[in-house]
């Protein structure tokens, strides 16, 4: 009785946990992104936020001149894009002889072919990508209530050259494909690399305790679903952090043209027109380099600090729930 007692407890505390992380990610860092993009695509901007401190006073700004709604904006829209990136990669691996796992026979080939699917994967997702982007960047003040298929319609709209006039200065969808697709895999690949790995060191730490000294079934069940939690969350941070001056440059190419007006995150309050008159991503970086320095790509980093932080606090909080339910069940 008391074995399926622990089995219960320990299925409901896997599916717990589960959501906790998935909360974290998708819902309680969305304000986070929010912030981090607007930063990023502001070039007007002379503070550069690059410590937490500045961002907790700016997202309080935009809170009390916008109310809550301007962190929590384009948070269905981030949904559809996951949505739209699963469905692809499903439907072109069903297609296509383009693998959608490696096996552990791997060969270079499979690697080929399974990052050839990521490609066009995110070549797929890649206007709705942009259209969810300025949902989320575009100012609550200026903001109609768009519906939660807005993205779709956007997305859709901007492939078939329809809907809101965009000016000359619009990248077309061929010349993002290249920026979009390298900062895809990139992640794809960091983040992949640094979670073997990761979970590689964990299990063997785990073992050699398991060896050393008897472990109680407390430590055991926290073994079993932990380790992959934490190898997840050191892959995001370290792809998001390595890659965050591309992810500047590719939205910024994105948000070209689109007749975008964005918070100041100098103030707090006002709102700034988009500008900016890139030729390309080569061109996109000389600016940033020439006009805003070094610096320049990593606007808004104190969000992800400040993200990054509250994903640690979740998971530890999480795991101090559970060693107290099992201890209380064993």
């Amino acid at each position: 009785m008391e074995l399926m007692q622990t089995e219960q407890l320990n299925r409901f505390a896997g599916f717990g946990i589960g959501l906790a992380s998935l909360f974290t990610e998708n819902v309680l860092a969305h304000p986070c992104i929010v912030l981090r993009r607007q930063c990023q695509v502001n070039y007007h901007a002379r503070h550069y936020h690059l410590t937490p401190f500045t961002v907790i006073n700016i997202m309080y700004s935009f809170n009390k001149t916008q109310g809550p709604r301007a962190l929590w904006k384009g948070m269905g829209s981030t949904f559809i894009v996951q949505g739209v990136t699963l469905g692809a990669e499903g439907i072109i691996s069903e297609f296509t002889p383009l693998p959608r796992e490696i096996s552990h026979k791997w060969n270079p080939k499979q690697i080929g072919e399974h990052l050839l699917l990521k490609s066009l994967t995110y070549m797929v997702a890649m206007p709705f990508y942009s259209a969810s982007l300025i949902e989320t960047v575009q100012s609550e003040i200026i903001r109609d209530n768009t519906g939660i298929l807005e993205c779709v319609k956007e997305g859709i709209g901007r492939v078939m050259g329809l809907g809101v006039p965009h000016s000359k200065r619009l990248l077309p969808l061929l010349s993002l494909i290249f920026p979009t697709v390298l900062h895809g895999v990139l992640h794809y690949i960091i983040s992949s690399a640094i979670q073997k790995f990761v979970l590689l060191i964990l299990k063997r730490k785990t073992y050699s305790s398991h060896l050393a000294e008897s472990t109680s079934p407390v430590q055991s069940m926290l073994d079993a679903y932990f380790p992959e939690l934490i190898a997840n969350f050191a892959a995001s941070l370290c792809s998001d952090v390595i890659l965050y001056p591309l992810e500047t440059v590719l939205h910024r190419l994105h948000i070209q043209g689109t007749r975008t007006i964005i918070d100041n995150t100098d103030l707090g309050y006002e709102v700034l027109p988009i500008n900016t008159q890139y030729e390309g991503m080569r061109d996109c970086i000389n600016t940033i380099r020439q006009e805003e320095g070094m610096l320049g790509f990593y606007k808004g980093f104190g969000a992800v600090i400040i993200q990054y932080t509250l994903h640690a606090a979740v998971l530890q909080i999480t795991k101090i729930i559970y060693s107290t339910l099992l201890q209380n069940s064993v």
